[in-house]
């Protein structure tokens, strides 16, 4: 006991539990970062580039269709058993597709089939590996679960196109798609050793879609976890995506090039995995809300400027800062909504988060560009900075919210 008569709690990084559990996350991630370059590359290789995009976009698709369906899965079965399902499936099909490569050449034929049936077992592995952190830790380490999550996205986005370069390079697409298998075995096995915590048993277990309706209703009527679907949807609308292709398109017109382009980017990447690491060892961050606000004000401002930077060593401080304030905002909402959420809905709630943060921002890859043609990179930058105001005006309008905190007792619907 503390001397306040306080239980000391564990740090999340220092819980043996929670480390097996990040590191079979690390691994799926890093699985799926060699899994996309080696299909891109097959692809690419063999129809060009224009067919390359084919066989994305059909690995996309049933990810988004599925994702809320993924959710009700996760519910009814529980996270462990459907993400360590879901982790031997990817395995099992990415290694019959190497052995396939070791006997033919890649072909549109295989390719698109893969990315179909890889991308709807992603689906269900994303809401269930999501549904995990509270039922593996205490409320009060959620915000550094998360933070630690951050920094394996981080680690794996680094590692990933590495490795599948090498293996690339050394065993061609047939060796990429195993070394993705093996990691994905390598998560199964981590995942089979982490500890969860039995959610209530539901009474009776209606239909699914009628699960999924049920699910998506308590979303709507919770006070908090509404407003909070639209705060997340709108503050990764611009930064799941569309910031990076702004950023090619600002160096280019103001003629940094592509150096230029790879110092923002980097810039970016170092102030999110920042956040993550400070989240993950701060204490406590009991005044969650008023911190989500703050970052979305700095995001805004700091978005907004960088359109207008004079040079390159300007607008790389200024990336810096955007990915610290929006990695600040994505680490602790993601916190918040699994503090709030019911257990019995966790894996619903979460899918239709991922669901706001992947399928919002996809829309602005056009305008982006366009806009960027007409106007400018700077009135682009503008715009993502307006975005990141009203998520903030949400925020700030919505008391539960911007009361919220991550100590003491859930909030009630």
């Amino acid at each position: 006991m503390t001397g306040s008569g306080i239980a000391a709690v564990r740090p999340a990084y220092r819980d043996g539990n929670v480390l097996r559990w990040l590191a079979a996350y690390t691994a799926s991630v890093t699985g799926d970062v060699v899994y996309f370059l080696a299909l891109s590359w097959s692809a690419t290789r063999t129809a060009g580039p224009s067919q390359a995009g084919v066989v994305v976009a059909a690995g996309a698709l049933p990810r988004a269709v599925f994702m809320l369906v993924g959710g009700v899965v996760a519910d009814r079965f529980g996270p462990r058993r459907v993400a360590a399902a879901s982790d031997a499936t990817r395995c099992l099909v990415i290694l019959a597709a190497a052995a396939v490569l070791l006997l033919a050449e890649p072909g549109i034929w295989l390719l698109v089939p893969l990315a179909l049936l890889f991308g709807a077992v992603d689906a269900v592995f994303m809401p269930a590996v999501g549904a995990f952190p509270p039922r593996i830790t205490t409320r009060e380490q959620l915000a550094r679960v998360q933070g630690m999550r951050g920094l394996a996205i981080r680690l794996s986005n680094s590692l990933g196109p590495a490795v599948g370069g090498i293996v690339l390079a050394v065993g061609g697409a047939a060796g990429a798609f195993t070394a993705a298998g093996v990691l994905f075995a390598v998560s199964l096995a981590l995942l089979l050793t982490v500890r969860v915590a039995p959610a209530p048993e539901a009474l009776a277990r209606p239909a699914p879609w009628r699960e999924l309706g049920d699910g998506l209703r308590y979303v709507r009527r919770h006070r908090m976890l509404a407003p909070l679907a639209g705060v997340i949807g709108l503050s990764e609308m611009c930064f799941s995506g569309p910031v990076a292709l702004g950023l090619v398109l600002l160096a280019d017109e103001r003629g940094w090039g592509a150096a230029g382009t790879g110092w923002m980017a980097s810039a970016f990447s170092v102030g999110a995995a920042a956040a993550a690491l400070w989240i993950t060892v701060l204490p406590r961050i009991p005044r969650a809300g008023p911190c989500v606000i703050a970052a979305l004000l700095a995001t805004a401002v700091a978005t907004t400027v960088l359109g207008h930077a004079p040079s390159l060593l300007t607008a790389t401080a200024l990336a810096v800062l955007i990915g610290l304030a929006s990695g600040t905002t994505v680490t602790l909402t993601s916190a918040l909504v699994q503090a709030e959420a019911d257990p019995q809905y966790l894996g619903r709630v979460t899918s239709l988060t991922t669901l706001c943060t992947l399928g919002l921002a996809p829309a602005l890859f056009p305008i982006a560009g366009v806009t960027a043609q007409i106007w400018g990179a700077a009135i682009f930058f503008t715009g993502c900075g307006v975005i990141s105001l009203v998520a903030a005006a949400l925020a700030v309008t919505v008391p539960a919210l911007r009361h919220a905190r991550l100590q003491g007792t859930v909030a009630k619907t």
